[in-house]
């Protein structure tokens, strides 16, 4: 058994580097440039309902890259579980894999979010049709009406990382608040638990993405499970 106990930021792979460093960038100007611009920024980059005449497919990959800018613990600790498990991956798969993996979990996140959604947006959809034509069109465009809510953040893409590290280091051991040792394997499975029991749970006020969280961490999970089939040596 190998131990892995998270130390400072002295090695971080190139991936890992551009995707903090973006990520850091576009929270930087979402905190800076103006209610508008930022506004702008998210009905065009974040993730919407598929119902929502503000969805694009390319907010399948670029709601990555936004955060929520009224707290920077959100992107902190996007960044930080980054590079806690993904630089291990990275270093372990190159650069060329390990991108095609966060992007991938990334976008099962997405789908896997929007799958769950569809049903409760229909009810948004259908009052819309209560409305007159000439007034429906502008309340359909308008950011605030709940048809429209985002989805932003690494988190779904971040999770599939943590899930394919569970299940190819599953004895490592992390240290939770740098002084309580557990194996990956447990970690992985409490956390998934703790995930799927508040997304069933979830009240009107949680604005947590559980089900993006539980869905990029099985498209990982599946995805790890694919590329390792033939090579169960590298099973620690």
């Amino acid at each position: 058994m190998t131990e892995f106990r998270p130390g400072g930021f002295q090695m971080i792979p190139p991936v890992i580097k551009n995707l903090v460093i973006i990520n850091a960038l576009v929270y930087l100007a979402e905190v800076t440039l103006g209610p508008s611009i930022r506004d702008g920024m998210f009905n065009l980059f974040a993730l919407h309902t598929v119902q929502s005449p503000l969805f694009r497919p390319h907010q399948l990959v670029t709601y990555l890259f936004l955060h929520d800018y009224r707290s920077f613990a959100h992107i902190l600790y996007n960044m930080f579980a980054l590079w806690m498990f993904g630089s291990i991956l990275e270093n372990y798969w190159g650069p060329k894999r390990f991108l095609i993996f966060y992007t991938i979990c990334g976008i099962g996140a997405a789908v896997f979010h929007l799958a769950v959604l569809y049903p409760e947006m229909t009810r948004y959809i259908d009052e819309l049709q209560l409305y007159a034509p000439e007034a429906r069109d502008a309340i359909a465009h308008n950011p605030d009406y709940p048809l429209n809510s985002i989805t932003v953040g690494a988190s779904g893409a971040v999770f599939g990382c943590l899930a394919a590290f569970g299940y190819l280091f599953p004895n490592n051991l992390i240290y939770l608040y740098f002084f309580v040792p557990i194996k990956v394997k447990w970690f992985v499975l409490g956390y998934a638990a703790i995930e799927l029991f508040s997304g069933l749970s979830a009240s009107a006020g949680d604005n947590v993405a559980h089900w993006a969280h539980l869905g990029g961490g099985l498209v990982g999970l599946l995805l790890v499970i694919y590329w390792n089939r033939t090579n169960r040596r590298n099973f620690y």
